[in-house]
């Protein structure tokens, strides 16, 4: 990677000139710190949040081989989704509010399962621990990593495109990619890094199912996107569809301030003791003219709001998912090897795409994963193998019963997905008590919905836990 680069757009074999000396040399007021040696690969993150820090961290560390990273963010912060923002709706800037975060949401998984599995959070704390210490631990993350000074803040990034480059003295074209971004001040930059990790996340654009007749409702009418605390609903009727972690949690909420809530679902009836306040409904089938809403066993209600707790749609207006051989639906993306690698360009990765994880520890593993594969140490298959390999996976899942918008959850299936990418890059599987608490835990929230995080557990090993109260 000596010399200078061509570029040329992919089958349009536009000539593109020569790299930028603006491309290798960052202003100070950009927020990037990259390193001149041509030997290094570049490489571009989208998103400052949990996975993009982490993807920054890896590639700090392995400074022999990449150039410190660019980080590009959105906001004027680390933590993505963590970063708790009370307004909603848009942005002064006119960008629309990224964080999905409420005000009391304590997380469901102990601190001992989220961790980062070599940076664990303050001992002194809590297993399950507000969002506001959430946010503190990434942002120590990002401070004993040397990572800030790698990020660029408030920047959007407005494509990320393949081109093909000769390199002066190699004779095959590869891929490399254009990152156009801009700043808040309209300005626009165009730079060629040799890898994109997009770490954007996937909880901030909401997905609100059709529902027959909704134009007829006379209430208010949100998705849990735009929840941010439950006083401005006492004594209020609410109908919330969707009994997943935050729809449960919203709905306990709610009842706490003295709302009557119907928590309507197509999910097998909750059998633990619900509060007063929270009855049950099958899924909600349309709206009836008269404004009332219809259920699926035919029964009706009236109410005063209507919250969707429905999920998030996979948004990345910065790709042309045809142009990258991508199918990019609300909530599945097609094909990616290893829920990972676009098979049409391994330069190319997504992390935290999956559903129902340990999210910290999946992105520390796919991280460490695709950079093997930037360094040369993991071979992908050819892109027809690849194609094939997750043709044949989600078939086989839809053959179990999977539903399609469900084919990105992988639940059990993460342990062996993370310790796959761990034996065949080489880096250490996750210990085994990971799995061993995140099960306990799973099991005492079904028992204890309302009280499962009044428990603190200790890790005494790789292999045991414990619990301390």
């Amino acid at each position: 990677m000596t010399g200078h680069l061509k570029q040329r757009e992919p089958k349009q074999m536009k000539d593109r000139g020569l790299i930028s000396e603006e491309c290798k040399h960052h202003s100070q007021s950009s927020g990037g710190v990259t390193s001149t040696d041509p030997m290094l690969q570049r490489v571009a993150v989208v998103g400052a949040g949990a996975a993009g820090l982490c993807a920054a961290r890896h590639i700090l560390s392995r400074s022999g081989r990449f150039a410190p990273p660019v980080v590009f963010e959105l906001s004027e912060n680390v933590g993505g989704t963590w970063c708790y923002d009370e307004r909603v709706g848009k942005l002064d800037n006119g960008l629309p509010v990224h964080s999905s975060m409420y005000r009391d949401l304590r997380t469901n998984l102990p601190k001992e399962v989220m961790m980062f599995p070599d940076f664990p959070f303050e001992p002194q704390l809590s297993s399950f621990l507000p969002h506001q210490e959430v946010q503190r631990y990434l942002e120590s993350y990002c401070q004993s990593h040397g990572i800030r000074p790698h990020i660029r803040f408030n920047i959007v990034v407005e494509s990320v495109k393949p081109v093909n480059v000769t390199t002066e003295g190699e004779v095959e074209e590869r891929t490399a990619w254009e990152v156009t971004s801009s700043d808040s001040s309209g300005h626009q930059k165009t730079e060629t890094f040799d890898s994109v990790f997009v770490c954007s996340g996937h909880y901030s654009d909401p997905h609100i199912p059709l529902i027959p007749g909704i134009e007829n409702f006379k209430g208010k009418v949100l998705h849990s996107h735009s929840y941010r605390f439950a006083e401005p609903f006492a004594g209020q009727s609410v109908v919330v569809l969707g009994a997943k972690a935050s729809g449960l949690d919203i709905s306990l909420e709610l009842a706490a301030v003295g709302a009557q809530v119907t928590l309507s679902h197509r999910r097998p009836r909750i059998t633990f003791p619900l509060p007063d306040g929270i009855q049950q409904s099958s899924s909600v089938e349309a709206v009836e003219d008269d404004g009332r809403i219809r259920f699926q066993d035919g029964s009706v209600t009236e109410a005063d709001v209507l919250m969707f707790c429905t999920g998030y749609n996979f948004r990345f207006p910065f790709l042309d998912a045809a142009q990258l051989g991508l199918d990019i639906q609300d909530q599945m993306m097609s094909p990616l090897y290893r829920f990972l690698v676009p098979p049409a360009f391994p330069s190319l990765f997504f992390i935290g795409i999956c559903k129902i994880i340990c999210p910290f520890p999946n992105f520390n593993c796919q991280v460490q994963f695709a950079l093997a594969v930037l360094e040369g140490s993991v071979t992908l298959p050819p892109r027809v193998q690849m194609e094939d390999e997750v043709r044949r996976e989600l078939q086989e899942k839809l053959e179990r019963g999977v539903q399609h918008r469900h084919l990105l959850i992988l639940d059990q299936d993460q342990w062996e997905y993370c310790n796959t990418l761990a034996r065949t890059a080489g880096f250490p599987l996750l210990p085994t008590v990971t799995r061993s608490l995140y099960e306990e835990v799973w099991r005492q929230r079904q028992i204890h919905p309302k009280n499962y995080r009044k428990l603190n557990y200790r890790l005494i090993s790789d292999l045991e836990w414990e619990l301390i109260n």
